[in-house]
């Protein structure tokens, strides 16, 4: 049995950073427990640009984001353990995780930060038609095929799913010398940043077609080419605008799933939108001492952001663990209004003497509308924004001296005004 102040679960940018806040708060004893051979999650594969433009203000790589992350941890005294499998949490914050050196760990906690990160869903969950030929993958797994294993997946590329992972595989298999034939996109809006899209797809004269899907693979052993169609308001393809094009890879950029499965064991509320933890706005989650952020929690954009908030998810744990959080916590529930998809936190206390930002995604494209912040049927504030996109995380802020004001029976809802 190993006693830990601080137990991390992940040791990717969220995790790295939510430990290192959690130090420099004056927590003593932290581990981190990460399943893969090294720190730094998937930034290792990511070797594009853009990364860091926020927060270090300059244009890195992930690789060259993770290192500087793993270069502060490697100077503190915080254990990491690769290569280790948690298995478990239990409702008393004992966490049980495996690996080949250490055997089964037992590990008692006074804190836990989830920071496990998400995985892509896959063609499982699609019911596209046809057969279980080679050549269709997720886009991260081409991705690492290319960058870390130096594996070509194919020559000719359909990518379905305009996600940012998605677009930028375009551009990559593009330089790899591969032919992208086109990006579909099921909504009538991409899911990607528009940076992405410019960089990855305009530059590259690489066609989106949005309201468009893939209906049917063809192929025996590897895959011959894709039946797309484009889909009705209902998202249902319409036979009438079937088209047959040839291709040996079909790359998938359908959406990120929260790994919450460790989450879920433990009893926690999980948010039915952002399939994370339902949280404060310090990250706590409805189980005492246990605190969730990064992708984990919500399907960040930026890793800039999951670093911003994970260093919040840090300061709430060492708060927790040192008995500094506030004694009395009286907390309202955030609320979704006009346009707006979720919110995190989903809950706020009022008791909490700093400002407190609210992030949010909305549900579909607009374009000079205003975000509107209502406490209790007063408008805080009125921002208006030239461009909302689902693909953009957005955020208002609560100031200390509004909270100050609010009580149990007040609400905060953010909306989006046209």
């Amino acid at each position: 049995m190993l006693n830990y102040d601080l137990v991390v679960v992940g040791g990717g940018p969220a995790g790295m950073a939510a430990a290192l806040k959690a130090k420099e708060c004056g927590v003593e004893r932290i581990i981190i427990l990460e399943r893969a051979e090294t720190l730094g999650g998937i930034l290792e594969q990511c070797i594009h640009s853009g990364f860091g433009l926020t927060y270090f203000k300059e244009e890195l790589s992930g690789p060259e984001y993770a290192a500087r992350f793993i270069d502060m941890v490697e100077k503190t005294d915080i254990v990491v353990k690769c290569d280790t499998m948690v298995l478990d949490i239990d409702e008393n914050n004992l966490v049980t995780a495996v690996n080949k050196k250490d055997g089964l760990l037992k590990i008692q906690a006074k804190a836990i930060v989830l920071a496990m990160g998400c995985r892509e869903r896959p063609r499982g969950a699609l019911e596209i038609a046809g057969t279980r030929c080679s050549g269709i993958m997720t886009a991260g797994t081409a991705q690492k095929y290319v960058n870390l294993d130096g594996y070509m997946p194919g020559k000719k590329v359909v990518i379905l799913g305009s996600g940012d992972i998605g677009l930028i595989m375009a551009r990559r298999m593009t330089l790899e010398g591969a032919e992208v034939k086109v990006v579909c996109e099921l909504m009538p809006y991409s899911g990607g940043l528009n940076r992405n899209i410019v960089q990855c797809l305009n530059d590259y004269n690489i066609p989106l077609r949005l309201s468009t899907t893939v209906v049917e693979t063809h192929g025996k052993d590897r895959l011959e080419g894709v039946t797309i169609a484009q889909v009705d308001d209902h998202l249902q393809p319409i036979e009438s605008t079937k088209e047959y094009i040839e291709c040996d890879t079909l790359m998938l950029s359908v959406g990120l799933i929260p790994e919450n499965e460790l989450t879920k064991n433990v009893g926690i509320a999980i948010d039915r939108v952002t399939n994370g933890a339902v949280v404060d706005e310090m990250r706590q989650t409805d189980h005492k001492g246990v605190f969730a952020c990064g992708n984990v929690l919500h399907v960040h954009d930026l890793v800039d952001f999951v670093t911003m908030e994970s260093q919040l998810a840090g300061q709430g744990a060492a708060d927790y663990i040192l008995g500094n959080a506030p004694a009395e916590a009286v907390y309202v529930n955030t609320t979704t209004g006009n346009g707006v998809r979720y919110l995190v936190p989903q809950r706020v206390n009022v008791k909490n003497p700093n400002d407190v930002k609210l992030y949010f995604r909305v549900g579909k494209i607009y374009k000079g509308a205003k975000v509107v912040l209502e406490i209790d049927g007063r408008i805080i504030s009125s921002k208006k924004r030239p461009k909302l996109a689902p693909g953009e995380m957005e955020n208002v802020i609560i100031s200390a001296a509004e909270l100050a004001k609010m009580d149990e029976n007040s609400t905060i809802t953010v909306r989006v005004e046209e």
